[in-house]
């Protein structure tokens, strides 16, 4: 190994993307809200499934991208923002809603801690290459959906099979594209880094 390459190691070893820019806790802050709003902002992009009350969205692209890229803590802090100000009626869930009463709120705190757990998976260096980057996004749908979709049945008393049908089936071709561009863009993201460091 060369020494050149030395620093670049050390610098990337226990961080997650966000911990490169300078550190303060203004920085912590505006990653945080910034992280909630580009949630609510992919959320938007958003396509009604016929007989299903689950739309195909980015808000769970966005939520595991900001929970990998901003690590745990703060991903969990941006998820939760997300959350309580779309119960409080911001209206920035998936198709404009807001509220906790619909029966796709359980994939909104599925996301929650699927942020958490893809962002420490994220500071042990999962993120580096494209295998380990789709292992962590499949577990973070993995998590999205093991909470959504019991919510889901619960909430339209649908058996837990319809349930799958209605809130798993349908999105799993979206969540493959969805874990192919993090493949891409996450890895692709810290070799830029470590060239430039």
């Amino acid at each position: 190994m060369s020494t050149a390459a030395a620093p670049v190691r050390s610098l990337r070893a226990g961080t997650v993307l966000a911990d490169l820019l300078p550190a303060s806790r203004t920085r912590d802050i505006a990653l945080v809200v910034g992280g909630a709003a580009l949630t609510g902002l992919a959320a938007q992009l958003s396509v009604p499934v016929p007989g299903s009350p689950v739309p195909v969205s980015g808000q769970t692209f966005a939520a595991l991208l900001v929970g990998t890229a901003l690590g745990a803590r703060r991903g969990f802090l941006a998820l939760a923002l997300y959350a309580v100000a779309g119960m409080a009626g911001v209206p920035w869930f998936a198709q404009a809603s807001s509220g906790y009463a619909m029966p796709s709120f359980g994939y909104v705190l599925g996301m929650l801690l699927a942020s958490t757990v893809v962002g420490a998976l994220a500071r042990r260096g999962a993120d580096r290459s494209v295998l380990r980057t789709a292992g962590v996004m499949v577990l973070g749908s993995a998590i999205i959906y093991a909470v959504g979709v019991p919510y889901l049945a619960l909430a339209t008393g649908m058996s837990l099979g319809q349930a799958v049908a209605a809130g798993l089936t349908p999105f799993l071709i979206g969540d493959a594209l969805k874990a192919a561009l993090a493949m891409g863009a996450l890895p692709t993201a810290w070799k830029l880094v470590g060239r430039k460091g």
